[in-house]
């Protein structure tokens, strides 16, 4: 029987591809063992079993956010109270993550309150968290200290124990828990993360259900052990990296089977190639070959030029957006990184390349793993935290 091919057109208006920070994929694929880890410490916290909150960490563009809300969302579905929060890497966007959080957890313990149908249980609570906002978003000199209502000393360290001691004592009974789900933790405040970690330690202690749950750089980890030592022993840590080639295959083509449509093995295989499993890159190439081509099966010619649209698409937006915050120093120092033709070059070769001593350049190493442009993959060495962003810097014209 001879083989038919069945052309398809696809319509633009139904694309399922989303390049775009923490926007949903289509599908989610290749974190099968994050999602069933969580899984199991929701199922567990239903019975009263409190295992250690999860920490995932790992570059630019590999799908962290994505992965957050999803756990998120799941742990919604089953009867915790969510809030979710995305730090900032300076002071202001330290006093305007503590109103942010303050915001979140007024309006969580609402949508909460609503939900289960618990809102008189909860007014105590909500009070607490108009007081906790007050003395942690816009200082302690607008508190009463000596009303002696909880969460609102001023102390962070205090305010942020009672607090969570408040909701956790009131949602334990109904087999519940609190979740707190933090994007690019690495850029909390020192002393909310230092106060975050202990009140995490001592839930554990106390058997509290209240679970951080944090996202950021591959520097996460040491970033938390840095600032509590316990850290090490009270999360699950995971790194996550690119997807491996199937799943990778698997994001880009089942989206499109499922409108009709598919690729040549030649066209997916260079798309997955090209965009090395991050997901980020396989959401822009796979928008572009969805709009470029003018039928399904995608063919190679089709793959090729989704990759060279894809690429221009990430040098006008993802790329540059790291770039622009850098001064002027910090790009000779991010084009010296890029020079070296290493992924993880040490910093002396790199210090050489720009002429100086590896003393003379750390001001600006330190400035720039502070922006979240670089990272220490270990003692002496340096790293971009943006997949491609070497090639990037190499294509671009000289200046």
């Amino acid at each position: 029987m001879p083989y038919i091919t069945i052309i398809v057109h696809m319509d633009r208006e139904l694309n399922p591809f989303k390049p775009g920070s923490g926007l949903r994929p289509p599908v989610l694929e290749g974190r099968g063992e994050q999602v069933e880890a969580f899984d199991l410490l929701v199922a567990r916290s239903k019975r009263r079993i409190y295992d250690r909150g999860l920490i995932l960490s790992g570059l630019r563009g590999v799908g962290k956010t994505t992965l957050l809300s999803s756990l998120a969302d799941h742990a919604d579905r089953h009867g915790w109270l969510t809030i979710e929060i995305e730090a900032r890497p300076n002071a202001d966007g330290a006093a305007a993550m503590r109103r942010k959080l303050g915001q979140q957890l007024d309006l969580g313990l609402r949508r909460y309150s609503r939900k289960h149908r618990v809102q008189r249980a909860f007014d105590p609570i909500l009070e607490i968290v108009r007081g906790f906002s007050l003395a942690v978003g816009l200082g302690p000199a607008t508190v009463n200290v000596s009303s002696g209502q909880p969460a609102a000393s001023g102390d962070i360290d205090l305010d942020v124990e009672e607090l969570v001691e408040a909701i956790a004592e009131e949602l334990k009974p109904r087999g519940s828990a609190f979740g707190l789900f933090i994007d690019e933790m690495q850029d909390l405040d020192g002393d909310l993360l230092a106060a975050l970690l202990a009140v995490q330690h001592r839930a554990s202690q106390r058997e509290w259900p209240f679970f951080v749950i944090g996202a950021g750089l591959p520097n996460l980890p040491a970033t938390l052990a840095d600032c509590r030592s316990y850290a090490e022993r009270q999360f699950l840590y995971s790194t996550i990296g690119p997807l491996g080639r199937d799943a990778a295959a698997d994001a880009l083509r089942q989206p499109v089977r499922k409108h009709g449509g598919d690729f040549t093995d030649d066209a997916l295989t260079l798309l997955v190639t090209a965009s090395g499993g991050y997901p980020y890159f396989l959401q822009e190439f796979g928008k572009a070959i969805w709009n470029l081509a003018p039928e399904t099966p995608f063919q190679l010619e089709d793959a090729e030029l989704a990759v060279e649209v894809g690429r221009e698409h990430l040098d006008e937006g993802f790329f540059p957006s790291r770039w622009d915050r850098a001064t002027d120093r910090e790009r000779r120092y991010l084009t010296a990184i890029a020079d070296t033709g290493e992924e993880t070059p040490r910093s002396g070769k790199v210090a050489a390349l720009m002429g100086v001593t590896v003393s003379g350049v750390s001001d600006v190493r330190d400035s720039a793993i502070r922006k979240g442009l670089v990272w220490a993959p270990e003692h002496g060495r340096i790293a971009f935290t943006v997949p491609g962003m070497a090639d990037f810097i190499r294509r671009r014209p000289a200046s």
